[in-house]
């Protein structure tokens, strides 16, 4: 059993302890939050010890690994601090609001050994698993440009702000929505070699974006265009869409379903035929131990448990995938910034790293 505690009871904190407390091979030992009222309630219904400063706890239940899914601004102190104590580390995306800062705690993580994870569970959709399959495969030969889509009903009028919606410590859509679909053209296709053209619309936030649009370069000539947006009322929920064209034909993924369209020229794949190929989800999925909004959630934990019981450190969703996505981002909100003037990977800095102190996610 790997001894593992939580920090950070929002809702994706909930939703991990929720998850990983009904892992066979994990015993939870501790969890964290600023909020007493939380942790009095569950600890009263779970009986696992509660603790109001992280600190205090990594050090009385001694955990192997621990999960942290406070607000983004606290991740680097909570995270170092793990690190520092040998803790192998699941942290919710994304990794740092700095870039410096999350190649830090990658750095630091690779140097101790440790299992690192960030929290980008959209790699762990089947389908988006196949659209990357059939790209590494050359399904539909040279890729020219992709499409990268996340839209959603978050901020859908004017109202008071939350950690999410402040620059300094959600980093508005950019960071909560758009980092999603750029994650996954990260995994595809590494990192841009210069972004232009990025507008960061506020709708209706004071002083963050709630619509992203930007163009981005790829190595190999690969060009892609990202457009996300909290701000849409005609979804339901969350959406991530991820299209792209090459010489050979068209793929399409989304939460449902992967959609090949290969030419009578394309390196047709065992399975696929020419002309429009369906695969979906629920056939490509494996069974997970505990269903809860989706087996992705689920997969994306055992997946990190997983790796600590191999010891493996070549782990899908690393810091340092992490920190290429973080890189991503302030490229894009550097970009913004210049009015649409391309900024290169060189030029995609940004502050030194600071500490904070904890609060709920």
């Amino acid at each position: 059993m790997i001894r593992l505690a939580t920090v950070g009871l929002g809702k994706m904190g909930l939703s991990h302890l929720s998850l990983i407390r009904a892992h066979p091979e994990v015993d939870l030992v501790g969890m964290c939050d600023t909020s007493k009222y939380m942790l009095e309630l569950l600890e009263k219904n779970t009986g696992i010890a509660g603790f109001t400063d992280a600190e205090a706890m990594l050090k009385e239940v001694k955990p192997e690994a621990v999960i942290v899914a406070t607000p983004s601004q606290y991740h680097e102190s909570i995270v170092r601090s793990a690190l520092e104590q040998g803790i192998h580390v699941f942290s919710e995306k994304p990794l740092c609001l700095d870039p410096l800062a999350s190649e830090s705690l990658s750095a630091l993580a690779e140097s101790k050994g440790l299992v690192n994870q960030v929290g980008y569970h959209y790699r762990f959709v089947a389908a988006f698993q196949e659209m990357k399959r059939l790209l590494d495969l050359g399904a539909i030969g040279t890729v020219s440009h992709v499409l990268a889509e996340a839209n959603g009903p978050v901020v859908l009028r004017a109202k008071g702000s939350s950690w999410r919606t402040k620059k300094t410590e959600g980093g508005g859509c950019l960071y909560d929505y758009a980092a999603h679909p750029i994650n996954l053209l990260n995994w595809y296709f590494g990192l841009p070699e210069s972004v232009g053209g990025t507008v960061l619309n506020s709708m209706f936030s004071e002083g963050v974006d709630d619509q992203v649009y930007g163009t981005l370069r790829f190595p190999n000539g690969v060009s892609g265009q990202i457009l996300a947006d909290w701000s849409d009322e005609s979804q339901r929920k969350m959406s991530v869409k991820i299209t792209v064209w090459g010489t050979g034909g068209k793929l399409y993924a989304d939460r449902q379903e992967c959609q090949a369209y290969l030419r009578d020229t394309a390196q047709i794949p065992a399975g696929y035929t020419k002309g429009w190929n369906i695969r979906y989800t629920t056939d490509l999925t494996e069974p997970v131990w505990f269903y809860m909004r989706g087996e992705e959630y689920s997969a994306q934990l055992d997946y990190f448990v997983q790796s600590i019981k191999a010891g493996r450190r070549d782990n899908v969703n690393s810091f340092a995938d992490g920190a290429f996505t973080d890189r991503t981002l302030a490229m894009l909100r550097a970009d913004a910034e210049l009015t649409g003037s391309p900024v290169e990977t060189v030029a995609a800095g940004a502050a030194q790293p600071r500490k904070f102190s904890l609060f709920r996610r």
